[in-house]
């Protein structure tokens, strides 16, 4: 497969697109280009996401991928991919997954799933945090409960948010757009500890290279 020249990276929320966008310029090799374009919440994404995608099949460039990224949130991971990958079939669409299924030469459109949002790629950097946000502390990471950022239980949004205003950040609660860029400005994707997160960029220089 020769390398995609462009990305088209559908994501649910603004919060996302902040990170992606901070991040992919340093991320990508020189000479790719990107989009990203963010819905309202993953019901608003999972309910639009066949009729954009039938869109796509209907002009998409051979040197362009699609990239869908949705948080799992509650869902079953495999529940929720199945039915992401449903969807991209509907559509017309070659998904990576369908194409290392069937043996086929391309793939158009990779689905991946942030495990289990946004935030747990934060914990899977804590460098870039706190390039970001210098008052946490540098240990959180090793501590008990934060070691294994895709296994955070109750919720990393809000794990996150608690550890933030522990330090003296966003006392009226977490501003997300402002934290995803200020952490996507410092991240390193090679040292992100978080599995969901390196399956993502796996996609990404699949598709690039």
């Amino acid at each position: 497969m020769a390398g995609a020249r462009h990305l088209v990276l559908l994501v649910e929320e603004p919060s996302m697109e902040a990170f992606l966008q901070s991040l992919l310029p340093r991320a990508l090799p020189a000479g790719r280009t990107f989009e990203v374009h963010p819905f309202q919440g993953k019901p608003d994404l999972m309910s639009k996401l066949e009729g954009r995608l039938r869109g796509f099949a209907l002009w998409l460039p051979e040197d362009w991928r699609l990239v869908v990224v949705v948080d799992r949130d509650d869902d079953d991971c495999k529940a929720l991919k199945a039915r992401m990958e449903a969807v991209t079939t509907r559509a017309g669409l070659m998904s990576r997954t369908r194409r290392l299924a069937d043996g086929a030469r391309d793939w158009q459109l990779a689905n991946r799933i942030a495990v289990e949002e946004l935030e747990a790629w934060y914990f899977g950097d804590w460098t870039a945090v706190r390039g970001a946000f210098p008052r946490v502390p540098v240990t959180l990471a090793s501590r008990r409960g934060f070691r294994h950022p895709d296994d955070i239980a109750g919720g990393t949004w809000e794990a996150f948010e608690r550890v933030l205003q522990r330090h003296g950040y966003f006392s009226a609660g977490l501003g997300k757009i402002e934290a995803a860029r200020a952490i996507g400005e410092h991240a390193a994707p090679a040292r992100n500890g978080s599995p969901s997160f390196q399956v993502f960029l796996a996609a990404l220089m699949e598709a690039v290279s």
